[in-house]
C-alpha cells in the first residue's frame, strides 16, 4: 500500500473541507477520533461479528470494505494532524485473535492514541487497524482502491453540500 500516496490524498481531502466549512483554526483532534470510533463501530455492525444473537449473515464485502476505508480516512487525518504522515512504517503482522477480539483491542488502541498522542501509539492504532484487514481477508491493494474511490465520493459530497 502506498501510505505516502493516501496521506497526500487525505491531506487534500482535509484542506479541502476545513476550507469550505471554515475550520481551519479549530483543532479537529477530538472530533476526528470520535469519528473514528464511530467508523469502527459501523465496521462492526457491518460485520456483525459480534451479534450472538442474529443469523442475519455479514454484509457483503463490498460495503465491509467501504466502511472499512471509511476509518482509513480518519487514521490518516489524524497522523497528518499530529505531523506523523512522514515516518510511518508499519511492519507486517499477524493477529490470532478473533474478529471480536481484534475490534475491542483497537478501540482500545484508538483511546490510548487519544490520550497520549505519540507516533508509536499511532503505528499501534494503525497496525491494529489494518490487522482487522487481514482478518476480513482484505488485501493492501483492495484497500488502496477502495480509498481511491471513496476519496472522490468524499469530494463529490462535499460538492454537493453534503
Amino acid at each position: 500500500m502506498n501510505f505516502q500516496k493516501l496521506f497526500e490524498m487525505q491531506k487534500a481531502l482535509d484542506r479541502h473541507i476545513e476550507s469550505k466549512h471554515q475550520l481551519l483554526d479549530e483543532n479537529l483532534f477530538d472530533r476526528k477520533v470520535l469519528a473514528l470510533l464511530v467508523e469502527l463501530g459501523e465496521l462492526a455492525n457491518e460485520t456483525r461479528c459480534f451479534k450472538f444473537w442474529s443469523l442475519k449473515p455479514a454484509s457483503p464485502d463490498k460495503v465491509v470494505l467501504e466502511e472499512f476505508v471509511d476509518g482509513i480516512h480518519f487514521i490518516l487525518s489524524l497522523g497528518i494532524e499530529c505531523g506523523f504522515e512522514h515516518a510511518i512504517e508499519l511492519p507486517k503482522s499477524k493477529t490470532t485473535a478473533s474478529l471480536n477480539e481484534q475490534f475491542l483491542r483497537v478501540y482500545q488502541l484508538i483511546i490510548n492514541f487519544k490520550q497520549l498522542r505519540t507516533f508509536h501509539h499511532y503505528q499501534l492504532m494503525f497496525q491494529g487497524y489494518l490487522e482487522l484487514a487481514n482478518l476480513l481477508g482484505f488485501t493492501s491493494e483492495q484497500i488502496e482502491q477502495a480509498y481511491i474511490e471513496k476519496n472522490e465520493v468524499n469530494y463529490e459530497r462535499q460538492r454537493q453540500g453534503y
